[in-house]
């Protein structure tokens, strides 16, 4: 794909005229679907697909365009001349974009990650004999992503990369059921059964009749997936520097210094760890990492070209959306093992399910339990408990309530497929909490 990307970049770059400047970005995938249903495959297709954008400048004033390539050099030069024609029409009617901002230092790049994928059969067969016996669906998604930049001013940047993610739940009745996730470069057998054999105990654990509690402010541990989810909130309107500098972040008290998290909270855009490019749109080159919250103080915003130079500040390659696409959360001191055992009596939280803010000013979430959500006394689960709502602030959470995260980290891939397989991930701990508001 690397090289139709840059054949097609350098013929489309010379049809320019005079002072336009031409961006491109060019997007694909290789990937390999399978769906699951009842520990079966229902559904196996494999989807190769290719774009490329096309963003023409001339001073202030620009337009996008793009298109999906085939894969035959002359057909696709013939749309990309097109679209070029289109956009010189678009440019001319175009009002001057005072916040426009692209790369014009040329830094090159190259990260081409080795392919450790299992051949998808093989995987498809382990998943097939773990799912024995349980009433198992999921997708299974895998295969390589490739992204590339190139501009009229010389700038060429190539990122491939292959990952696999599993997303799955053993289902047991109405609707209680057990959701996992398994993601990374390469298919561990090991960590895969450990993650399956702790499934299946967790669906017996279902068949208990459920218990209800009342209201009220109880131990709770949040699972990596639970917790990725409250970041996912946070991470809507927390770090990019649009929302600081316009007072709309949910995490304005954190960065005022008004309000602080547990000095054990550490957070990181860590690209170089992650699974996307580590360039953007306009020609960016990302750090390796940007720290966001260090020792729980507030570090660093997101800043995107846009927001930069409206804001006069610097860019660190942000998206226009200024959301983290790797971020990493520094573990604690409790080990995976010890969980049960240091939760006591309290509940054992695996998912948590449409987060909102319910006080955007104060970082305030709510949201339901659901899956596999357990009473937990003296260290052992005792019984399902239904769906809960929850009521909580980030600065409870991670802050004065905060008991301990765990040493292990998870890592979890975004299983978004709309218009493409999704880069974005997280490698977060489990946290261990006093006093989670459970409202109703």
């Amino acid at each position: 794909m690397r090289t139709m990307f840059e054949e097609l970049a350098a013929e489309l770059i010379a049809e320019l005229n005079g002072s336009e400047v031409l961006l491109l970005n060019f997007a694909g995938e290789n990937s390999d679907f399978v769906r699951w249903n009842h520990g079966r495959v229902r559904q196996a297709t494999n989807v190769v697909q290719r774009t490329l954008s096309l963003e023409l400048i001339v001073g202030s004033r620009h337009a996008h365009s793009w298109f999906v390539v085939s894969g035959r050099h002359a057909a696709d030069l013939e749309r990309g001349r097109a679209a070029l024609r289109d956009l010189r029409s678009a440019v001319e009617d175009s009002p001057d974009d005072p916040h426009l901002l692209y790369a014009t230092d040329v830094q090159n790049s190259e990260r081409c990650e080795p392919n450790q994928l299992q051949p998808t059969e093989d995987v498809l067969d382990a998943i097939a004999q773990s799912a024995d016996g349980v009433d198992l669906v999921g997708i299974y998604a895998s295969g390589g992503v490739c992204r590339g930049f190139a501009n009229s001013l010389g700038q060429r940047n190539w990122f491939e990369g292959y990952n696999l993610n599993f997303d799955w739940s053993l289902y047991h009745v109405e609707d209680r059921a057990v959701k996992c996730a398994y993601a990374g470069s390469n298919w561990s057998s090991q960590e895969y059964e450990a993650k399956m054999r702790a499934a299946r105990e967790q669906v017996e654990r279902l068949k208990t009749k459920p218990r209800t509690i009342a209201p009220g402010r109880y131990r709770a541990y949040l699972t990596p997936a639970a917790l990725s989810e409250v970041l996912d909130v946070v991470a809507w309107g927390g770090f990019g520097l649009r929302d600081h500098k316009t007072k709309k972040s949910t995490l304005l008290q954190l960065a005022t210094g008004e309000k602080s998290l547990d000095e054990r909270v550490s957070l990181v855009e860590d690209t170089a760890h992650g699974f996307g490019a580590d360039f953007q749109a306009q020609g960016f080159v990302k750090p390796e990492r940007v720290t966001l919250i260090e020792q729980g103080k507030f570090a660093n915003c997101l800043a995107s070209p846009r927001s930069a130079r409206e804001f006069d500040c610097a860019t660190n390659g942000a998206s226009s959306s200024e959301f983290p696409q790797a971020a990493s959360l520094e573990g604690g001191s409790l080990a995976n093992h010890r969980v049960l055992a240091e939760l006591g009596t309290g509940v054992y939280v695996s998912n948590l399910w449409y987060i909102n803010y319910s006080d955007r000013n104060a970082c305030r979430m709510t949201g339901m339990t659901r899956f596999a959500t357990f009473w937990v006394e003296n260290g052992e689960l005792v019984a399902p408990l239904k769906v809960m709502r929850f009521d909580e602030t980030i600065y409870n959470l991670l802050g004065s309530h905060l008991v301990d995260l765990t040493q292990e980290r998870e890592v979890i891939l975004d299983p978004g497929t709309y218009g493409g397989r999704s880069t974005a991930s997280v490698r977060l701990p489990g946290a261990l909490v006093d006093e989670f508001l459970f409202t109703l």
